[in-house]
C-alpha cells in the first residue's frame, strides 16, 4: 500500500544493533528473576474489580445522549468512508478512506482501548446501527429476537476469520489502498457485522464474530478503566488480564494480531523482497491479473505462516510448561492473555512512525475527503510535518515498546502461575518456557524492525 509504514532505516546509532538485542534479552531475564523473588502471590485477578468511578461521572458516561452522539458520529464516519471510497478520487493519498481505515481507525482504536477500556462498544458504527434498529422495532411494538442461538463452541473463531480477512486485505492484496477495493471490503464487512447481529443477536456476535470488537476487547482487558459488577471502575493496568480465558478462538485472534504485524515487518526485509522479485521475474510474460493473483497468494501464504508460527510457538511453550510441572490439564487457556500486552507492543513498535507521520494527513483530508479541492473545515491547507520524529527516535520507541510489552506479558504469565501452582518451585518452573518465548518474540521483533 502507498501509505508509508516508516520513515527510513536507522542510521548512526551510538552502539551496534546487537547491543539492543542483548540488552532486551537481559532485561527480560532480570525481570523474570525479580518476579520470582518478589511476586509470590497472585495480584491481578483479585484487583480486577477496581474502584467505582464517581456516580455523577458514571451517569454522564452512561447517558443516552452520549451514546447517541458517539453512535451517530461513528455511523457518520462509516458513511463518509464509503462515500469517499466509491465516489472520491482514485488517488489513495488524496482520498479520505485509506488514511482513515488503515491509520486513524486500525492504529488509533488499539491505543484508545488500552488507555480507556472497551470504547469500541460505544464507537462501533455497526453496533450503533443494530441498537438503533432494535430501538425502532421496540418502539413499534415488535420484539427484536435473534434467529439462532450462537454456538458456544465457535467462541471467537469467526472473529479471528474476520480479522484475518482484514489484515489479508492490508498485507496480501496487490492494491489494498485502492479506494474502490477498500470501499467494497468495508461494505462486505458491514454486511458481515450486521447480518451476524441479526442472526445471532448483538451481544453474542459482537463478542464472537465481529473481528474488531474481539481484538479491541482483548486489548481493553489491560486498561485502567473497565466495567465490573455493573459499574464503571478504575483499576490498576493489566489487572483485567488476570485469570484464565477459556473462550475458544482467543489464541487465534491474538495470533492474527501478532502474526500479521510480524509478517508486515518481514515483508519489508531483503529476503522477502528478493522472493517477490523472483516471482515477478518468472511471470514477466504473464498478464497483470495473473501477476497480481500470484503475488497475493504468496503474500497470503506468508501471512498465514506467521500467524501459525505465533500460535505454534505459544502452544509449544505451554506444552513444555505442562510437562515440566505435570499439570493435569492444558495450560493454553491459563496463559493466553499474557500475549495481549505483546500484541499491543508489536503494534506500537511497528506502526509508531506511520501513525505519527501519516496520521497528520487526516487533517487536510477531513476538509477534502473526496479529493475535489474542497475546504469544508478550513484545514485543507495544512502541511504535515514529515520530520516530526527522527529514525533514531522511532528506533528507541520501538525498542522500549517491545521490552515493556514483553515484561508486562511476563508479569501476567507469572501472576497466573503463582495462582495455579501452590508450590513456588512449580510456579517458577512453569515460567521457564514462557521466558524463552518472550525472549524469542522480543529479539525476533527487534530483528524484523532493524531489517525493515
Amino acid at each position: 500500500m502507498p501509505l508509508a509504514h516508516g520513515i527510513g532505516g536507522v542510521r548512526d546509532l551510538p552502539v551496534p544493533e546487537s547491543f539492543f538485542f542483548s540488552a532486551a534479552a537481559i532485561v527480560l531475564v532480570v525481570s523474570f528473576v525479580a518476579l520470582g523473588a518478589l511476586w509470590r502471590r497472585p495480584q491481578l485477578e483479585r484487583r480486577a474489580g477496581g474502584r467505582p468511578l464517581p456516580s455523577a461521572l458514571e451517569r454522564v458516561l452512561r447517558s443516552a445522549a452520549v451514546r447517541v452522539v458517539l453512535g451517530a458520529a461513528s455511523v457518520g464516519l462509516l458513511v463518509l468512508t464509503l462515500w469517499s471510497a466509491f465516489w472520491g478520487t482514485v488517488v489513495p493519498i488524496e482520498n479520505f478512506a485509506p488514511t482513515f481505515v488503515y491509520v486513524i481507525f486500525w492504529l488509533g482504536l488499539p491505543l484508545l482501548s488500552v488507555l480507556f477500556g472497551d470504547v469500541w462498544r460505544v464507537l462501533s458504527p455497526w453496533r450503533a446501527i443494530a441498537d438503533a434498529t432494535v430501538w425502532v422495532l421496540e418502539r413499534g411494538g415488535r420484539e427484536a429476537r435473534p434467529l439462532l442461538e450462537y454456538p458456544a463452541r465457535l467462541g471467537r473463531y469467526p472473529a479471528a476469520v474476520a480479522l484475518l480477512a482484514f489484515v489479508a486485505l492490508e498485507l496480501a492484496h496487490p492494491r489494498p489502498a485502492d479506494p474502490l477495493v477498500l470501499g467494497i471490503a468495508t461494505a462486505l464487512y458491514t454486511y458481515w457485522a450486521l447480518a451476524g447481529m441479526a442472526v445471532y443477536g448483538r451481544e453474542p456476535w459482537t463478542k464472537g464474530g465481529e473481528g474488531f470488537a474481539a481484538a479491541f476487547g482483548l486489548l481493553a482487558r489491560g486498561a485502567p478503566f473497565a466495567e465490573s459488577g455493573g459499574r464503571l471502575v478504575v483499576r490498576w493496568p493489566l489487572t483485567g488480564l488476570g485469570g484464565a480465558e477459556r473462550v475458544p478462538g482467543t489464541l487465534a485472534v491474538v495470533a492474527v494480531l501478532l502474526g500479521s504485524t510480524s509478517f508486515d515487518g518481514f515483508s519489508r526485509t531483503t529476503a522477502w523482497q528478493d522472493l517477490v522479485g523472483e516471482v515477478r521475474e518468472r511471470l514477466v510474460d504473464a498478464s497483470s491479473g495473473r501477476v497480481d493473483l500470484t503475488l497475493a497468494v504468496v503474500n497470503l501464504a506468508g501471512l498465514l505462516a506467521f500467524c501459525a508460527a505465533v500460535a505454534l510457538a505459544f502452544l509449544a511453550a505451554v506444552g513444555t510448561a505442562r510437562r515440566l510441572v505435570r499439570a493435569p490439564r492444558p495450560l493454553a487457556p491459563e496463559f493466553v492473555l499474557s500475549l495481549v500486552p505483546i500484541a499491543f507492543a508489536y503494534t506500537v513498535a511497528h506502526y509508531f512512525s506511520l501513525f505519527v507521520i501519516q496520521g497528520q494527513f487526516a487533517i487536510p483530508l477531513a476538509s477534502d475527503p473526496l479529493g475535489r479541492g474542497w475546504n469544508l473545515l478550513g484545514t485543507a491547507g495544512y502541511e504535515p510535518n514529515l520530520s516530526a520524529v527522527s529514525p533514531e527516535t522511532v528506533w528507541y520507541v520501538q525498542v522500549g515498546g517491545l521490552v515493556v510489552g514483553h515484561v508486562a506479558g511476563l508479569a501476567v504469565a507469572h501472576d497466573r502461575a503463582v495462582a495455579l501452582f501452590p508450590r513456588r518451585e512449580d510456579a517458577l518452573r512453569s515460567q521457564y518456557p514462557m521466558l524463552a518465548l518472550m525472549v524469542l518474540f522480543t529479539v525476533g521483533g527487534l530483528w524484523l524492525l532493524s531489517r525493515g
